[in-house]
């Protein structure tokens, strides 16, 4: 089957979308957006709250392009833990960097629009002192590029992207078409991720720069109050419709489909964020009274703080990343772990202290038991 190239002189497609059928779908993710937003203004200090949602995403969203670390092993890695292997390893950190791209990301909007600076930026970081290091980090491609099998040439390509000679040209198309007002801000957003993707602007990281894209234009936008919605379980969850969505925008023109698909995305997760964060909340609300009773110290939400941002983490380093007096620690997490608010998932071993984990919160995170 020959190759599928990109669209070329069909961006934006607005005049061309069938209205009619996505105005159905619209309002209902919409409605669970903005139902979800409401929630996320009742958590108090939800960078810390939801920490381990923003690391979950970051997990799926690299696991769509072939990572395999899960979030356990990535918390435990930052406690101090060794990886399995060194695929492992590697996995782990272009997670972090998904982390890390997203923050600076979420910082430098905070004086500048979305734009390709932005994005640039964030790729850097993305691709730093990873797989990919090597493939230009922060610089849009100047060569051509397609997507297939490993070690395909490009007769045997599934997509060929446009052509590098082209492609500034069409970035600022893209950016143009991002920072205008639109008829509707979901249906603009699933058509910015769409042609972020067929343009394939970079060497490598494309896919997890798309992603990452959604909940800085919904925050942009003013359709979230904050820079965390978590889209990339849906995508992974359907990862060949989402693949085969944006493939036939290209091929067949498909604009209308894709959005219809992106508009359930977006309903879909907002529904599943919704109720991940109403649990996380009722979990911290509970939590309030348990802590301080257990511990009946000065320092009891400061250390319900700490565990629910940090919900798998090194003894050792504790006392001093949380700032509690060394004995005070100690008696604090032995209090935590008779009442089985902590568990231990790994024993001291020489240098390293024991590893524990808040296993009611990353069971919530991740939707299921883990722990």
């Amino acid at each position: 089957m020959a190759a599928v190239h990109y669209h070329e002189g069909r961006f934006p497609p607005e005049s061309r979308l069938d209205w009619p059928a996505l105005i159905p779908l619209i309002g209902p993710a919409v409605a669970a957006l903005a139902r979800y937003d409401g929630t996320l203004g009742a958590v108090p200090n939800p960078r810390v709250l939801l920490s381990p949602l923003t690391t979950h995403e970051a997990v799926l969203s690299s696991r769509i392009e072939g990572t395999q670390a899960t979030m356990g092993e990535v918390l435990e890695f930052e406690a101090g833990q060794e990886a399995a292997s060194p695929q492992r390893r590697d996995d782990i950190h272009e997670v972090l960097n998904y982390r890390d791209a997203m923050r600076a990301a979420e910082r430098a909007l905070e004086s500048l629009p979305l734009c390709q600076r932005v994005v640039r930026e964030a790729h850097q970081i993305l691709l730093s002192g990873v797989r990919g290091e090597n493939k230009s980090p922060g610089d849009y491609r100047r060569l051509p590029n397609w997507i297939g099998p490993p070690g395909c040439t490009v007769e045997q390509a599934t997509f060929v992207p446009i052509g590098a000679d082209k492609l500034p040209a069409a970035m600022g198309a893209w950016e143009s078409y991002l920072n205008q007002d639109a008829p509707d801000r979901l249906v603009q957003l699933a058509i910015l991720h769409a042609e972020f993707e067929a343009l394939h602007p970079f060497l490598d990281g494309n896919g997890r720069l798309g992603r990452m894209l959604v909940p800085l234009f919904l925050w942009q936008c003013g359709l979230i109050s904050q820079p965390m919605f978590y889209i990339s379980a849906y995508f992974e969850a359907r990862r060949n419709a989402y693949y085969d969505g944006l493939l036939a925008v290209s091929r067949d023109d498909a604009w209308t489909e894709w959005c219809r698909f992106f508009l359930e995305a977006v309903r879909a997760q907002a529904e599943e964020n919704l109720e991940k964060a109403k649990g996380i909340l009722t979990l911290y609300e509970d939590m309030k009274g348990q802590v301080a009773h257990i511990t009946r110290s000065q320092y009891a939400i400061h250390i319900l703080d700490w565990i629910f941002e940090y919900p798998i983490f090194n003894s050792t380093s504790f006392a001093t990343s949380a700032e509690v007096p060394s004995r005070t620690a100690r008696r604090l997490l032995n209090g935590l772990r008779e009442h089985e608010i902590l568990r231990v998932i790994k024993p001291a071993n020489g240098r390293r202290g024991t590893i524990l984990v808040f296993p009611d919160l990353l069971n919530i995170a991740e939707g299921r038991q883990i722990f």
